[in-house]
């Protein structure tokens, strides 16, 4: 049984931010689509040779923040996923398996723009706007 976490991190269409540090402490937030939970502890995502896929290799911490507007700011909904890195495979049968299901959704050219995909652990999910409530819980 999928849960609510996993459905509403999955919606479709949706798009969110992630915000990775460097080592010498350099943030970087971005817009990504592609992240996708696979189960209740793993979300794999998809990278160009980007400034986030290089914060990644140096430090591997990241936050995804999802967003949906609301009619005032306090109906606004959304998450914050805190991540940190288990695998990037440059090479391999999980790239290349990420790379045909994008082709699918997206189109062979924004396939051909992924030169990784990066495995994730969640270890924490908090909400949007922390008034101590919402989605969240520690892994």
């Amino acid at each position: 049984m999928v849960s609510a976490l996993m459905e509403y991190f999955n919606k479709q269409p949706r798009i969110g931010t992630i915000s990775t540090c460097s080592k010498d402490g350099k943030v970087d937030s971005a817009v990504f689509g592609s992240p996708h939970m696979t189960d209740e502890k793993t979300v794999i995502l998809g990278s160009g040779g980007n400034r986030t896929l290089a914060n990644l290799r140096e430090n591997p911490y990241a936050v995804y923040l999802i967003m949906e507007p609301g009619k005032s700011i306090m109906d606004w909904k959304g998450i914050r996923v805190y991540l940190r890195v288990k695998e990037i495979a440059s090479s391999g049968p999980s790239l290349e398996t990420f790379k045909n299901n994008m082709a699918k959704v997206a189109g062979d050219q924004a396939a051909a723009m992924i030169h990784a995909v990066v495995s994730f652990e969640i270890i924490e999910v908090r909400p949007l706007i922390d008034m101590g409530q919402g989605w969240e819980r520690s892994i």
